[in-house]
């Protein structure tokens, strides 16, 4: 079972230098917006808004805030006049790198716009519709922590419908799948007596680039930190690829 996991360690490993940002609570509202807007606003029935709510309240969002983003979503909460949806940009970075920039706007005139500035500030460019994505697969992810037996995980996401896994640190492990089968893959492991700590969507490159340049490493990162950074996108994906090293080096 072949494993797609770059990109998410390299963002892990981001993770551990950046500073938190204030937008995580607007990001994972919004999410809990979108989820409650796309299907049933009881989570009990919605796979996406259980998942959402789940994130808001590790990440400490009050009950409050959660119900007020549901009812949003559902059209229930009064006095709200601004309807969201969701967008998927596409550009290049420096050296020919592709990029996927999922956000959720109330005026996708003003996103694109704040896009556009920030890849032409950054050695990249916004590019029209199509032009990366045929690079991507859009697949489901189960992060699963606190593995001791393989063998019990490997059984465990066959059974569930996994495509592939792999161990990205120790004890932890990624699992992929078809988006339709995500949920079917996180309750069978969670039944199973696995550890789920994230269950997504995700886009998974097909192929990589190699950056080797410490120039056009850190215009590349400072180009996905502006855009990760602006308040209407809620995620970026890349498919560049460089040594630990040099990714400490330019993360400096």
């Amino acid at each position: 079972m072949a494993g797609h996991s770059k990109w998410a360690n390299i963002k892990r490993q981001k993770a551990v230098v950046d500073a938190k940002r204030g937008k995580t609570f607007t990001q994972l509202s919004r999410a809990i917006i979108v989820a409650a807007k796309n299907g049933v606003p009881d989570p009990a029935g919605n796979f996406q808004l259980r998942t959402a709510i789940e994130k808001a309240k590790a990440a400490g969002i009050p009950n409050d805030n959660i119900e007020r983003a549901i009812a949003k979503g559902a059209g229930t909460f009064s006095g709200d006049n601004h309807t969201l949806e969701e967008i998927r940009y596409e550009g290049y970075g420096p050296c020919g790198v592709a990029i996927l920039v999922e956000a959720l706007t109330d005026n996708r005139n003003r996103t694109a716009a704040d896009l556009r500035v920030a890849f032409s500030k950054n050695g990249g460019n916004l590019g029209e519709t199509g032009c990366v994505s045929w690079m991507f697969d859009q697949k489901g992810v189960c992060v699963v922590q606190g593995v001791v037996d393989e063998d019990q995980l490997l059984e465990a996401s066959l059974e569930g419908g996994a495509e592939s896994y792999e161990m990205t640190e120790d004890e932890t492990a990624e699992i992929f799948t078809e988006v339709a089968n995500l949920e079917i893959l996180n309750k069978t492991l969670k039944d199973k007596g696995f550890k789920v700590t994230d269950a997504e969507l995700r886009w998974i490159p097909s192929n990589n680039v190699e950056v080797t340049e410490s120039d056009q490493a850190r215009s590349l990162l400072k180009l996905i930190d502006t855009l990760e950074s602006l308040d209407d996108v809620q995620n970026v994906t890349s498919n560049f690829d460089m040594s630990e090293q040099l990714l400490a080096v330019s993360l400096v």
